[in-house]
Formats: C-alpha cells, structure tokens, sequence
C-alpha cells in the first residue's frame, strides 16, 4: 500500500493535545499506508486513553484499523461516564498525592506510588491489579502495557477530584479508608487507644476508626470540616 492523505477532525475536548493546525475542524494528515489508525491519532498527540470513537467515513472502526488515502476520521472524545469491565480501582503517579487522598476520602481505592518507581512499574502495576492509571503524563498513558487510563486535565485538585468522578462515577463509600495507605478502616473501642493519642485527644473525643494496614488512628479533629466539605460536595454532585 502506498501514501496517501486523508482528513482528521480532532473532538473539542482533545484539542489540547494537538498543534493548532489540527483544530477547530478537519485537517489534512499523510498516512503511510501502514500505521493504524491508533497510531496516527497517538502520533498527533492524542493518548489513546483519551479517545472514545474513531469513526472513519461515516462507520466506527477500531484503533488496528489501517487508514487509506481519502479517508475521512472524526475523532471523538470518551462518553461520560465511562463504564470499566470491573471494579472502579486507580493508581496515582507520584505527582497526583493529594487527588489520592482526597479519593480515599471518599472511600475509593487508590494506590499512590511514592516514591516515584518510574514509567515501566506504574504501566505493570496497572495491568497486574487492573487499575485505571492516573496521570497528567501523556507519555506514560501511551504505554501499551496499562489497563487503563486517564489524563488529569486540572492543576487543582478540586477540580481533579470532580473530573475522576465525572467520568468514571465510582461509588462512594466516605470514611471508610485511610488516606495515608489506602486501607479500610474499622471502629476502634476509646478504651483501647489509651496511652497511642495526642495530649487531649482522649479527653476532648469519643469517637476513634483505625486503619487495619498501617494502625493510622482518626477522630473528627480541627480539620474534620474542610474534609466533611469535600465529602458534602461530593456526595452532592455525584451521588451517595
């Protein structure tokens, strides 16, 4: 097969990805006659993660399709809420600490990676424990080795937290797991943390939880009402 062009029209929502010329309508793009149709879209700078159909020509093809010259391909975003075959389960790369915890807030599982173990690890690890990998790295969300994955839009982490819920609409479970480790946590008796709290802690609270992993003792402390905030927000855009 030889060389050829076709036209490329990039969703709204991918723009950023690409070079300005790609946007705001179809594009002319050379195609060798050999790369897929994944590869096209990934080498003008849209993660695969990112994408939701490739319709070529009118018809919806999969990303092994090989284009041919005078096709025509819409790319388009992924459709929200995006549904996963099992459990809604992330890994965080080392930049993503706080958007971790605020997850574990809410009671879902997600691994954080700190130290960063590098690009190679975090891919293994999310094929291994299919988890839906984090990132606001477009290369590490090219790796063809992840379960899945998704690219962090927002610097903030407000605005990160709704994006991830948004989009894959996990279910809420808040209070339910540290947000150090990410373990579950369980009802601790006040008698028996005697002696293992802070000065007044034992006097001024009555109600004690205690990650099962790692021991982290909690109590609802000065800082229990911008976390009930998160939670309260939460529950309020996205559900219980």
């Amino acid at each position: 097969m030889g060389t050829g062009e076709i036209t490329v029209e990039f969703a709204g929502e991918l723009e950023l990805f690409v070079a300005a010329r790609l946007r705001g309508g179809p594009s002319n793009v050379r195609v060798d006659g050999v790369s897929t149709v994944g590869h096209v879209v990934e080498s003008l700078g849209a993660p695969l993660t990112e994408v939701g159909a490739l319709v070529v020509n009118g018809e919806t093809v999969g990303p092994a399709y090989v284009p041919v010259h005078g096709d025509s391909l819409a790319v388009r975003a992924v459709t929200r809420p995006q549904r996963m075959p099992g459990p809604v389960r992330f890994l965080l790369d080392i930049h993503l600490g706080t958007l971790a915890r605020r997850l574990r807030l809410l009671g879902i599982d997600a691994a954080y990676e700190n130290p960063d173990i590098g690009d190679a690890a975090l891919a293994t690890r999310s094929a291994a424990e299919s988890r839906i990998l984090l990132s606001r790295d477009r290369g590490l969300l090219r790796r063809r080795e992840i379960y899945a994955g998704a690219y962090i839009y927002s610097h903030k982490p407000a605005e990160q937290l709704d994006d991830v819920l948004s989009r894959f609409a996990p279910g809420l479970a808040p209070w339910t797991r540290c947000t150090t480790c990410n373990g579950l946590l369980r009802e601790a008796d006040k008698a028996g943390m005697r002696g293992r709290l802070p000065d007044q802690t034992e006097q001024t609270y009555d109600t004690f939880a205690q990650c099962v992993d790692c021991g982290q003792t909690y109590w609802k402390g000065a800082h229990h009402a911008r976390l009930d905030a998160i939670v309260a927000h939460a529950r309020r855009k996205f559900g219980s």
